[in-house]
Formats: C-alpha cells, structure tokens, sequence
C-alpha cells in the first residue's frame, strides 16, 4: 500500500553552504526497515529533480532509527548568495514527507 514518508516518520532539514541536509527519523523501530528500503539517495535526487544538481548522499544511523541525506548542489549557491525563498534548505524535510512510498 502506497503511503507518504509521513506516515511513518519525521524530518529535521538545514544547510551548510550549498548543500542541504535532510535527517529522517523513523516513529517506531519496526518502520525503519521500510525507511531503509524505500528512501534512496536515487529516489530522493528523482523526487526532488531539477531542485538538486549534484548528487545525493545517504547515511545510515541505526541506533537512532534515521538516515542521513546530503543533497549537493540543492540551494542556488547557499544562504547568502541564492535567489531561492528558501535558501537555507529549512523546508527540504518537510517536502520530503510528501514522497509516496509502499509500506507493508
């Protein structure tokens, strides 16, 4: 069954430079699995297309039940020389959580 990441976790988003950072963290500890399988550094570069030049990097933290994600190249040159409303990257995770994904 197709449902958004927000049905099974959170997210926390932020910069440095021009590289915005997405953390999502898993509500329970049996949905992390499915955070594993179904949030790729492939996947979110796709979701969030043009917005991200570089590439995206994907780093796991299973003693917290999160990932890590670095999108390179994602913030029009960074905080204080990008044109974009959101230049420092804040509402990335929140956008994310919109991603459709297959849960169990």
């Amino acid at each position: 069954m197709k449902k958004p990441l927000s049905a099974i976790a959170h997210t926390r988003s932020g910069d440095k430079g021009d590289t915005s950072n997405i953390g999502v963290i898993a509500f329970r500890p049996e949905d992390y699995p499915i955070v594993l399988r179904e949030v790729t550094a492939e996947r979110v570069k796709n979701f969030f297309g043009d917005l991200v030049k570089g590439e995206v990097k994907r780093f796991e933290l299973p003693n917290l039940g999160a990932i890590n994600l670095l999108l390179h190249e994602a913030l029009g040159g960074g905080g204080t020389v990008s044109l974009r409303v959101d230049a420092q990257g804040k509402t990335c995770g929140a956008a994310l959580l919109g991603m459709e994904i297959e849960v169990d």
